[in-house]
């Protein structure tokens, strides 16, 4: 009698696999798919899609500071309608201020009620 090799012993019997096996050959590919699903609909939800529309653009007016104004009462008295907090924070960022403080004469850039 001979020995048989690898080859011959594996033509003899088919293949089987352990439970173990059939998890990972099963389960593998479905975690896979799943995690796969979850990082699509995170990507088409997310918050950082681009608007459909373009922002609004503000109105302006160029203000002259008078002695005793302050941003605040520029605010209140340009965009009545706004939250002064805002409208502050808005005139700040327009003309590029370090501050809140102005200086009498100083001509400014003031969003306009609209």
């Amino acid at each position: 009698m001979q020995p048989r090799t690898s080859t011959q012993r594996s033509a003899d019997r088919p293949l089987t696999l352990t439970r173990r096996g059939r998890l990972l050959l099963v389960g593998l590919p479905i975690a896979l798919g799943v995690a796969a699903l979850i990082l699509l609909a995170a990507f088409l939800t997310s918050q950082a899609q681009a608007g459909e529309s373009a922002p609004a653009s503000t109105a302006t007016v160029e203000v002259s500071v008078a002695s005793g104004d302050t941003l605040w009462d520029l605010a209140v008295h340009y965009a009545p309608e706004r939250d002064p907090r805002d409208v502050v924070a808005e005139i700040v960022e327009l003309n590029d201020l370090r501050s809140s403080v102005v200086q009498a004469g100083q001509s400014i850039a003031v969003p306009a009620a609209g």
